[in-house]
């Protein structure tokens, strides 16, 4: 977790206005999630912090590729992430109840990390069914694979013999 302090941007020595920032997102980086489901990644991160008397404003532009598995052939793939989002942190001393659109920073508050926040959106943006032809380049899955699969299927032939006690409620109609 040590790595994801990079990620932690200091706001109050930050002047009114906005401030940009920028991060490399690799393999490192998703690592230190337990049970992430990307290993592999190239992305940059762009965060443009507008601070306000009230409010921090946080606009993320996230883009690059992450590293997946087709979900029908199990070959990798790059699949490219485009991700544009916006957080808002307030400050407030008076707990706010769980709500996931607005942060709520308190006056011990120095700092707000946005590790958190960034493999959300990366991983919230990937599609549910991986597969090869997402990468845009026209490519489509192994057709090797695919020829094997095909041949360790269950024929249809097994699924039409029907089990022959089931013959005799057939007869009862």
């Amino acid at each position: 977790m040590k790595s994801l302090r990079t990620y932690s941007i200091p706001f109050t020595g930050l002047k009114l206005g906005k401030h940009y920032f920028e991060y490399e997102i690799g393999a490192d980086f998703f690592g230190e999630f337990e049970y992430s489901l990307v290993k592999k990644a190239n992305l940059l991160c762009k965060v443009e912090l507008d601070k306000q008397e009230t409010m921090l404003i946080l606009n993320f532009d996230i883009t690059g590729n992450v590293t997946a598995t087709c979900d029908r052939c199990l070959s990798e793939y790059q699949q490219p992430v485009e991700v544009h989002e916006q957080q808002i942190a307030r400050f407030s001393d008076e707990e706010m109840g769980e709500d996931d659109e607005i942060i709520t920073l308190g006056r011990n508050d120095h700092e707000i990390n946005i590790a958190g926040l960034i493999y959300e959106y990366v991983n919230v943006s990937l599609p549910f069914i991986a597969n090869c032809s997402n990468q845009g380049d026209g490519k489509q899955c192994d057709e090797e694979m695919l020829k094997n699969l095909d041949k360790l299927s269950v024929n249809d032939e097994q699924e039409e013999q029907a089990d022959p006690r089931w013959e005799a409620l057939k007869k009862l109609k």
